[in-house]
């Protein structure tokens, strides 16, 4: 390996696949071939006795092992566990996640030299216990995780370098407003963003973190399936290969029916062969449910953005599932112009983090700025309390979604009985006004308050909500001069101890397989 000083990359972590990009000495992003040699990387890990495989092996795997590989981590990440457990272990989505994590650091080192800084992207709809988790999967791979940015912001900011709206200080000739539409394996992003001189704003986003081209390939599978039984009398649903070999069949009648009017599917189970043909017709027809939601989704972004489509500039496909036709005829009939198809589906967004790295990397050795982003949250962060008249539970939203980061927002809480002994703040993330559905993300005490104290004692709350989307929270008790930066105890996700742990685990595994 050579010595050359670290790189900042910029790692898009799929949920079907991972790419990783770099700037080169023009400052052109540029994707990193893997040591397969491929651009991208499948996000799979494959749990084989005393030692894992990612990418590609893993993958092929997965069709004869399903029990022994774990896919679509992405969609579990804030979750304790992952679904499934290897070999009597059970691990934390972010530990899997630091697998992948570990690979591509390791191939991209094997071209570029060591590899340290990175910036990952994430669906603009994550909560904050899923991009927590993210960081952590970072500092499990041993990266320094400057910032998490969320995926459609990297799109635009890839789009805007490389469509050369933007001359070479990054600075836009005219004003562009628009509307990125991001359908990856797993997931489902759009965002409306405007671009006015160096300046990036967001002024709207929404999602769906469990809608992406899988459930595409799950619809088409359920159809084969029920074709198959209908014509043997045997029912697959049963048998976890027969479901892999089904939904890996889809996913390529997915793909053949992008390029051509109808796929013919050749499926063999139990002895009994099938043969069929499906047509983009039928599979439109399968599936226009799931192209519906994000068609809601879309006029929901429109009108909390303030606009309507002829305010619109440019429409932007970003992921790979956008490659799906009915994609493209959706957004050409809503917005009234062919979709932008310039960028790689699935290159853009890691190039975008690579940007965004060099934007960072400015920032904090005072060089000349290219653009400034500001970014929303894509979910509202409030405190849940009672309600005095009622007695009910009561969320008091501190930061509503789509606010501009940073925001801070300060307000006032009182003690509730004579004497406590502490102050808890139960820190939520959206809901209803009542808390209903909302995202516990964790509970902020103060200890050790002076005895006596009054109930109705003014507790002063600070919300500071970071542009990387982390969340900061600090109380004080103007009355007594008791002031306390709370650290919160998250509900969600590996605690710091839990992560110290899992630290020395994986520098284990990595020690025992060779891979440091």
């Amino acid at each position: 390996m050579n010595d050359k000083p670290s790189t900042i990359v910029g790692i898009d972590l799929g949920t079907t696949f991972s790419v990783v990009a770099y700037l080169d000495a023009s400052g052109i992003p540029r994707t990193v071939t893997n040591a397969e040699g491929d651009l991208t990387t499948p996000s799979v890990v494959l749990f084989d006795e005393n030692e894992f495989v990612v990418g590609k092996e893993a993958a092929k795997a997965a069709a004869l092992f399903p029990d022994k590989v774990a896919e679509f981590a992405k969609r579990e990440m804030g979750k304790p566990l992952f679904s499934k457990t290897f070999q009597g272990q059970s691990f934390p989505p972010e530990v899997i996640q630091s697998l992948i994590l570990e690979k591509l650091k390791r191939d991209a080192s094997e071209k570029l030299g060591p590899i340290k800084q990175a910036v990952i992207t994430v669906p603009a709809y994550f909560n904050e216990p899923k991009r927590r988790a993210t960081q952590d999967a970072g500092r499990l791979a041993g990266l320094d995780v400057l910032a998490v940015i969320n995926e459609p912001t990297a799109a635009a900011i890839a789009f805007g370098v490389s469509e050369g709206f933007l001359n070479s200080q990054g600075e836009s000739q005219r004003t562009e407003t628009i509307l990125v539409y991001d359908l990856g394996g797993g997931t489902f992003d759009v965002s409306v963003m405007r671009i006015d001189g160096k300046h990036y704003e967001v002024l709207a986003t929404d999602g769906n973190v469990m809608l992406g081209g899988i459930d595409w390939d799950m619809c088409l599978a359920k159809h084969l399936v029920d074709r198959f039984a209908d014509e043997h009398l045997i029912d697959p649903c049963q048998d976890p290969k027969a479901m892999s070999r089904f939904m890996r069949e889809a996913e390529e009648a997915k793909r053949t029916l992008s390029a051509r009017s109808q796929a013919n599917v050749l499926i063999e189970f139990a002895g009994s062969v099938m043969l069929t043909t499906v047509t983009r017709g039928e599979f439109d027809d399968l599936t226009a449910h799931l192209l519906e939601r994000t068609r809601f989704t879309i006029n929901k972004v429109l009108k909390d953005a303030g606009i309507g489509w002829s305010d619109i500039t440019r429409v932007l496909l970003v992921g790979g599932s956008t490659r799906m036709p009915q994609v493209g005829q959706m957004l050409q009939q809503q917005s009234g112009r062919v979709a932008d198809r310039s960028l790689s589906a699935d290159e853009a967004v890691a190039h975008g983090a690579a940007l965004y790295g060099k934007i960072l990397h400015a920032q904090q050795t005072d060089e000349p700025q290219t653009v400034r982003v500001t970014n929303v949250n894509s979910h509202s962060l409030g405190v849940l309390g009672i309600e005095k008249t009622t007695g009910r539970h009561r969320n008091r939203v501190m930061i509503p979604r789509n606010s501009p980061l940073p925001s801070t927002h300060t307000a006032q809480f009182e003690t509730h009985t004579a004497g406590q002994p502490n102050v808890a703040v139960q820190v939520i993330e959206g809901g209803d006004s009542s808390g209903q559905n909302s995202t516990p993300i964790g509970k902020c005490v103060v200890h050790d308050l002076p005895p006596g104290l009054p109930a109705g004692t003014p507790v002063l709350v600070k919300f500071q909500y970071n542009a990387d989307g982390m969340l900061g929270v600090a109380a004080n008790l103007p009355t007594v001069g008791l002031t306390a930066q709370l650290r919160i105890q998250r509900k969600s996700g590996l605690s710091d101890s839990a992560l110290i742990d899992w630290n020395d685990k994986m520098k284990e595994i990595y020690s025992a397989l060779d891979l440091d």
